[in-house]
């Protein structure tokens, strides 16, 4: 097993201390960061969430792989911004205004990120104003809203309408999520489309903003 294939592993295994040190040791051995991102961590997020899926892994098992990703990419972050390497996409990602939930977003935020896209999580309890500002100043493509009460589900409408207000809705894609929301709720509120699960979530993003 070669020490990249030992990357693979531990991010799919959730052990953050074995993925932060085989990245450091791949970057001393001249391997490029975009290659550790686009050939390891892609691929193993991958898998995790096909584990997830299947439902062989649960939420406890995607945390850690989670966490030995971001512990992957909090190294390999910079030195792909010093390269200039463009991500696959940029995603401003929240729960809505009134819902404090955010273990399901967490949890498409990392599976985002290590299938290769830049993110800019606002956190929980976000205001359609801060969804805007966000994706504006980020030059985002594709905007992400989290629900998990059935309460909060008018704030993606509304978010959705502010961005429409604010003439940019014809410059991001936005997919929404989370427990209540279903395919049909998302076509109602004029979404791009919806995620049932953070694997899906990342295949629907990536087929949002293909070129």
């Amino acid at each position: 097993m070669t020490d990249l294939d030992k990357l693979q592993e531990a991010v799919i295994e959730g052990d953050w201390k074995t993925a932060a040190a085989v990245t450091r040791a791949a970057i001393a051995a001249g391997i490029s960061p975009l290659t550790i991102v686009s050939r390891h961590l892609v691929p193993a997020m991958d898998e995790v969430g096909r584990r997830f899926e299947c439902e062989e892994y649960f939420v406890p098992e995607m945390l850690l792989s989670a966490r030995a990703m971001k512990a992957s990419m909090e190294i390999v972050r910079p030195l792909l911004a010093a390269t200039g390497a463009e991500p696959v996409g940029r995603v401003v990602i929240g729960t809505v205004k009134g819902d404090l939930h955010d273990i399901g977003k967490n949890l498409v935020a990392s599976m985002l990120e290590g299938g290769g896209f830049e993110v800019i999580d606002l956190g929980a309890d976000v205001a359609p104003e801060r969804f805007i500002e966000a994706a504006a100043a980020g030059n985002a493509n594709l905007v992400a809203l989290s629900a998990l009460l059935t309460v909060t589900m008018p704030s993606m409408k509304t978010t959705i309408d502010a961005f429409r207000t604010a003439g940019l809705r014809q410059k991001v894609k936005i997919m929404v999520g989370g427990a209540p929301v279903t395919h049909q709720y998302a076509d109602a509120i004029g979404a791009d489309g919806f995620g049932e699960s953070a694997g899906a979530a990342v295949a629907l993003a990536r087929k949002l903003v293909a070129v």
